[in-house]
């Protein structure tokens, strides 16, 4: 599945149609969410079918097309099922369901809308829209675009096409590995030395952020002037978001495309904000993001990607295996055995070890399930290709 998106451009009365749209959607997914709460036990079809319910209740939510509402049913599902599943694994915190206080988006799935032409779309509710963009919509079947989802962002309106089709590309293999610890005065460090500087998009922006910020709460409640400075505060809030994606984006793939197989941490990231102290400057380094991009390019290009546990990895010598403590300001490595490395790249030999002598598990984001067999034996076929100097059988 991928997702091709365009800029939608249309008329004032469209987009007001469309924020109706996205409010019903949000409606529906709370009342779907409430029924769920108030009757234990309901299953994804009972949801289906209760949308049909509020359609006879509301006249609003009548007028949203009905396979919209049940794709908003099923946002209430994913987020029932995934509280049901943190259950059964023991996670903590297990992610009870809450109610959407801010929607941007409404998806439509098979019907209610029609393709013009490889750049015009129009949809039944509010009528037809121009595309801004470089996709070429025409290389597709219209049968394979399995959903249509319009978003509303800071900068405007925005159409994304859900289109059910594997890319996957064939490249050489560079017969290289590679172990990468993140950090924060580096983006990351490679077993292999090298450093990739942090960028900290956040940080440069946060002085015009806090004047913008400032102007926002001056203003007076329900004036234009508001609206105008919270716009202005919510757009570099998205180009942030964006600079941070795009350098995640960049990085994930040159480093999939350099090496065959990639070993990082499994880091819980939302465990490590808990720290008031660094929560600001993780969130501002986008290692999730990282991660997302690496096992997605891995997927896509064919290349092993292992996540391993980071427990020691920044104690232990990478030359002997003897524990040192430091604390976060120690930046050097110093072992007793005459080793002495910068402590990142010293964690980055550790997590390489680690992927390659133990079982990891390949792509946790997009596939537990095959987590435990499959590891091993790409490893092992990439041990012995080494060796025979013939990573291309081996592999195939």
């Amino acid at each position: 599945m991928i997702v091709l998106e365009f800029k939608a451009k249309g008329k004032a009365s469209q987009y007001q149609a469309i924020d109706e749209a996205i409010r019903t959607s949000q409606f529906i997914q709370n009342k779907c969410i409430r029924y769920w709460m108030d009757n234990r036990g309901v299953s994804k079809a009972d949801l289906s079918k209760y949308t049909k319910v509020l359609a006879r209740q509301f006249t609003f939510a009548k007028n949203l097309n009905a396979m919209s509402r049940q794709a908003s049913a099923e946002r209430a599902w994913s987020a029932i099922a995934r509280f049901y599943n943190n259950c059964k694994k023991g996670i903590k915190p297990t992610g009870y369901p809450k109610f959407k206080k801010h929607s941007r988006s409404v998806e439509y799935k098979t019907q209610c809308w029609k393709l013009l032409s490889p750049k015009r779309i129009h949809f039944k509710e509010f009528g037809t829209l121009k595309l801004l963009g470089t996709y070429d919509l025409a290389f597709y079947s219209t049968e394979l675009i399995k959903r249509v989802r319009v978003v509303r962002r800071a900068d405007g309106y925005y159409i994304q096409f859900c289109i059910k089709i594997d890319v996957t590309e064939e490249i050489e293999p560079s017969k290289q590995v590679i172990g990468l610890d993140v950090g924060l005065e580096y983006f990351y460090a490679d077993s292999n030395g090298n450093h990739e500087e942090n960028p900290r998009f956040y940080r440069k922006n946060e002085k015009k952020r806090s004047r913008l910020n400032r102007r926002f709460s001056r203003t007076q409640k329900g004036s234009n002037n508001r609206v105008k400075a919270r716009k202005k505060l919510a757009k570099l809030d998205l180009k942030i978001s964006r600079q941070r994606i795009e350098h995640a984006k960049r990085l994930a793939r040159c480093v999939v495309h350099s090496n065959d197989v990639i070993v990082y941490e499994n880091l819980q990231v939302r465990n490590l904000i808990r720290n008031h102290s660094l929560a600001k400057s993780i969130s501002d380094a986008g290692w999730y993001q990282f991660r997302c991009w690496l096992e997605y390019f891995g997927k896509k290009f064919g290349k092993i990607t292992v996540a391993v546990e980071p427990h020691f990895t920044s104690q232990e010598c990478s030359s002997c295996g003897k524990i040192i403590k430091k604390s976060l300001s120690t930046r050097t490595h110093k072992c007793s055995c005459g080793c002495e490395l910068q402590r990142d790249h010293n964690a980055a030999l550790n997590i390489l070890k680690k992927g390659l002598g133990t079982v990891g598990h390949i792509g946790t984001l997009l596939s537990e399930q095959n987590a435990s067999g499959e590891t091993t034996s790409l490893l092992a076929g990439f041990n012995q290709s080494m060796k025979a100097d013939s990573l291309k059988e081996e592999s195939s």
